[in-house]
């Protein structure tokens, strides 16, 4: 069963899709004799400079076609649709030869080779380069293709000619990568349209939400307006409906009214669940990379200009760092003690509400953050920075120091000098020192996420569960 695979064929400026070209593809392959058995929609890392927004590619799994002849479909389709064009777009095409009858899910029929399939994991968290996504698909057998003008990426650098082959083999990789899948519906636009302002229903679509939500998830923002199925890139999609169940998904979609749909096609994905992200500890970070982190914030947080939120955060090797998708704990360097390194944790402007929450943190409240790390230039040394996707809290503070009160009279007592507590002036009362007050908090333990506006593709919703303490979903 040949599996085809696509990466990088649309453009910021320009459009294009490459589920689109995907689609194109299949349609072409199916009007031989093959069947497209599924479509794969493999979101990659979201801290990659070069990418479109959502950093995806694209498999299908066809049979009753030869590797050869899929190749060669994918190549003429890939040349007649991708937006090329753009010197930034650099498309790639990996076949990989398949046994016909052999379930690419199913390891005990036809396996992904493990090289591959921990290439399609490093895909989600590191920066790969083409010659490595060639030099493996070559060691297995695999079809590979730049596609578009020599030299790809702009222009001149054939380091990086078919740099989609590096997304593209990724895609081959993900089934035995990847043991969370979920699904999108996607609806496309009349090709003369692209360019043009869509024409969707905003009513029907909140509509639309209502009754599929929560199975299906991340259509609107309730709390903005937004209608977070409707992109505004100048590509051929209408919109896109994402959940955990197939058919819940198409029937959202089919009651959105709009313009005419031109094809739909649905998706198997790994979207919407926390793919990018692995266990971390501050100070042992590498840029670039998505982490879940245990640690204890450390400074106020303060508002900064443009409305970004920054709060400081400390490791701590003596607590229990916390995988929040499975509750897994590893406390395996607990003796090492407390770890003096710190971060920078970032709720930037557009995450809106959000900020609220972190604005709510104390210093001493424990955490789990999950977000993508950067490392940024600061006139003091490079700044460790992490943006903000969804965060646990795990413990908070509940008291604070206060000045005791006179028993007696019940005034606030005064310093009777260094080290020497408090004395009501008076009652002539005593204290050795201050006390802990109670204090209100607009926090409560469990976990907290960006809105759907704000929430990258691969981000998972907490609406899906799975989490290991209570969760405020946003919608």
């Amino acid at each position: 069963m040949p599996i085809v695979a696509v990466d990088d064929t649309d453009s910021r400026e320009r459009g294009m899709c490459t589920t689109y070209v995907a689609t194109r593809i299949a349609a072409r392959l199916a009007d031989g004799d093959a069947r497209v058995r599924r479509r794969l929609l493999v979101r990659l890392n979201p801290a990659v400079k070069h990418k479109t927004r959502g950093n995806a590619a694209v498999a299908l799994h066809v049979s009753g076609v030869d590797a050869e002849r899929a190749a060669t479909v994918a190549v003429e389709t890939i040349e007649e649709f991708a937006a090329a064009a753009d010197p930034r777009t650099s498309p790639g095409v990996v076949v990989a030869d398949r046994d016909a009858d052999g379930d690419p899910f199913d390891p005990t029929g036809a396996p992904i080779p493990e090289a591959v399939a921990a290439f399609a994991r490093r895909a989600l968290r590191e920066r790969l380069s083409v010659a490595e996504a060639v030099e493996i698909a070559e060691e297995h057998g695999f079809r590979h293709a730049a596609v578009g003008p020599a030299g790809g990426a702009d222009g001149a650098d054939e380091a990086v000619a078919g740099r989609g082959r590096i997304g593209a083999l990724a895609a081959v990789g993900a089934p035995a990568a990847f043991d969370d899948w979920t699904f999108e519906r996607i609806s496309y636009r009349e090709l003369d349209r692209c360019g043009t302002p869509r024409e969707v229903d905003a009513e029907s679509v909140f509509d639309a939400a209502a009754a599929g939500y929560p199975t299906v998830w991340d259509t609107v923002d309730r709390e903005t307006g937004a209608a977070v199925c409707v992109p505004n890139a100048p590509g051929p999609i209408l919109h896109g409906i994402r959940g955990d169940d197939p058919a819940a998904c198409r029937a959202v979609a089919e009651r959105i009214e709009g313009e005419p749909v031109e094809r739909a096609a649905t998706f198997l994905t790994n979207q919407g669940t926390d793919a990018h992200l692995a266990p971390g500890r501050i100070g042992d970070l590498r840029d670039g990379a998505g982490y879940r982190i245990a640690g204890t914030v450390a400074g106020e947080p303060e508002t900064k200009r443009g409305g970004h939120v920054h709060v400081d955060v400390a490791g701590d090797r003596a607590a229990v760092a916390v995988d929040g998708a499975s509750g897994a704990e590893d406390g395996s360097d607990a003796e090492n003690g407390a770890d003096a390194d710190r971060l920078r944790a970032v709720a930037f402007a557009p995450t809106g509400r959000f900020r609220d929450r972190v604005r709510a943190l104390r210093p001493g409240d424990r955490v789990t953050l999950c977000g993508e790390h950067e490392v940024r230039p600061d006139a003091a040394g490079p700044e460790s920075t992490l943006k903000l996707e969804k965060f646990a809290v795990r413990d908070l503070v509940r008291t604070a120091p206060a000045v005791p009160t006179c028993p007696d009279c019940g005034r606030s007592m005064s310093s009777a000098g260094s080290g020497q507590g408090y004395r009501c002036r008076d009652c002539g009362t005593s204290a050795p020192g201050k006390v802990a007050e109670p204090i209100e908090r607009d926090l409560e333990p469990g976990w907290y996420e960006v809105p759907p506006s704000a929430r990258r593709h691969v981000a998972k919703p907490l609406v899906r569960g799975g989490f290991d303490a209570p969760a405020h979903p946003e919608r």
